[in-house]
Parts: C-alpha cells; sequence; structure tokens
C-alpha cells in the first residue's frame, strides 16, 4: 500500500527536464508546409508556386493558417491567392505575382 501512497503524493505523470523537452511542435501539416517553404527559398522574384488543391493533406484554409504561422516564424514574408483549382504562394518580399485572385 505505501507504493500506491508514493506515486498519489508524486502525481500520475512521470516527469522530464524542461530542457529535454523541444520549444516547437510539430503539426500535422509540417510536412506539406516544409515542403512550401523549402521550395520558396529558389523561387526566382516574380514567379509563384502552383500548388492544385486537390494534392493538399486538408482545406486550404488550414494549409494557409499553417504556413502563414510558420512563416512568421521564420520571419518570412508569403502571400498567397486561391482559385477553384490551385493554391498560388509566393515571396511578398519579391515582386507581387501579377493577374493572381486574392484571397
Amino acid at each position: 500500500m505505501a507504493g500506491k501512497k508514493a506515486l498519489a503524493a508524486r502525481g500520475k505523470f512521470n516527469t522530464a527536464a524542461r530542457s529535454e523537452i523541444p520549444n516547437s511542435r510539430k503539426g500535422k501539416h509540417n510536412i506539406i508546409v516544409s515542403e512550401i517553404l523549402r521550395d520558396l527559398e529558389t523561387l526566382d522574384p516574380g514567379l509563384c508556386l502552383k500548388i492544385p488543391l486537390s494534392e493538399l493533406p486538408d482545406t486550404k484554409v488550414n494549409i494557409r493558417s499553417a504556413l502563414n504561422r510558420a512563416a512568421h516564424k521564420q520571419q518570412l514574408s508569403v502571400a498567397t491567392a486561391t482559385d477553384d483549382d490551385f493554391l498560388y504562394v509566393w515571396n511578398a518580399e519579391s515582386t507581387e505575382a501579377p493577374g493572381l485572385p486574392r484571397g
């Protein structure tokens, strides 16, 4: 019985040193967002990525949100637009991609 009391006094969950814990989370959109950001690194000014919505693992709204969070964290300025079939992404520091729908 003493073992159960000791466990209850310590708490239900194990502990870990804070220094061992990662400072960021690896969300469910990590793969697609990482791929987009990697492609943006080599994108020529004036061009944009044209990503079929059918290839996105989630809704365009959720992917755009995840992308904006990741870009902000890396201090990048990324712009997006969509139409019925594609998500367009480009570096906002470069020239604006002309003729793309805003959204």
